[in-house]
């Protein structure tokens, strides 16, 4: 049986919301619905895309690799839809980008190239910035726009953003690690293991935000700025650590297995999103490239 384009909006639901109530009511049907759509598109590709839970459900390794191209099928149909189709209608301008270090990486590059297939005459200038920078090239006009993350934005007085989609974060672990065999996982588990600390893109400081509630504190053995090295670590068993489902991957460069676990805790989900002046009109140019992102992620919010 053909994949259906249903079949593919709630895999997506339900691997960005990480439990199937949550995904029903993201795209408003039953629960009932997505278990059978995603059951069904498992039976199709013939494998297992979502690993079950008590607490909800994670992806798999296949189930991750398909996720990027489920997302790359749902932007190409939203920009098939919206699209100029003659050279009449053609948008043309320069638009100034910035991006943060985890969206450069992470995010952008295959979404960046979808838009300049559908829009070959918007040139689109990249910067990649911090946050803080970000924030400041929007305010003063040398940057015309932003993807970023938005959850960590600090100015939301004078600048305006939609999140496309929030990224899960969980607990990475080695294989063969204890806590694998555990139906519930907390901080108060994590907590005395060894933790390796990303910091890029304010991380640290993401992390504190969950932990100091509760007057926990992370063993931490290792700080890094690289996820690479990240992964490395925890594959190897020097450590574990929380990162988001977006910079996740199966394996280390080196070809060890990372697993993936929820944690029974109030941690926030990291928001990749849109972010610009809100005085500062678009350009043609810009509303085209706010249009193609908004239109191939739903935008939730802003």
């Amino acid at each position: 049986m053909p994949l259906s384009l249903k079949q593919i909006r709630y895999f997506i639901a339900t691997a960005d919301a990480g439990q199937v109530s949550q995904a029903a009511i993201e795209v408003n049907v039953s629960q009932s619905a997505i278990t059978a759509a995603v059951k069904q598109l498992e039976h199709d590709l013939g494998v297992t895309l979502f690993r079950r839970h008590n607490s909800g459900v994670s992806l798999t390794a296949e189930g991750t690799r398909f996720l990027q191209h489920a997302r790359n099928i749902m932007a190409a149909v939203n920009s098939a839809e919206n699209a100029p189709l003659t050279e009449e209608k053609a948008i043309t301008g320069t638009v100034k980008l910035g991006v943060s270090y985890t969206v450069a990486g992470y995010f952008l590059p295959r979404h960046y190239a979808r838009f300049k297939r559908s829009f070959p005459r918007v040139k689109v200038d990249i910067y990649e910035l911090p946050r803080n920078a970000i924030e400041g090239g929007l305010k003063d006009g040398s940057l015309d726009m932003a993807v970023m993350l938005v959850s960590n934005m600090a100015d939301r007085n004078h600048l305006a953003y939609e999140t496309l989609f929030r990224s899960r974060r969980r607990l990475w672990l080695p294989v063969e690690h204890p806590l694998l065999q555990a139906e519930v996982i907390t901080l108060e588990d994590v907590m005395p293991l060894p933790y390796v600390m990303l910091t890029v893109d304010e991380a640290s400081r993401t992390a504190q935000r969950y932990w100091q509630p509760t007057g926990l504190k992370p063993n931490i053995v290792f700080n890094t700025s690289s996820v690479e090295a990240v992964r490395s670590m925890v594959a190897d068993g020097i450590g574990v650590t929380i990162l988001s489902d977006m910079v996740y991957r199966a394996w280390s460069l080196e070809g060890q297995r990372i697993e993936l676990r929820n944690i029974a805790a109030d941690i926030p989900t990291m928001d990749v999103g849109l972010a610009w002046n809100k005085k500062r009109v678009q350009s043609d140019a810009t509303k085209t490239l706010h249009e193609f992102f908004s239109l191939s992620f739903g935008g939730a919010s802003g």
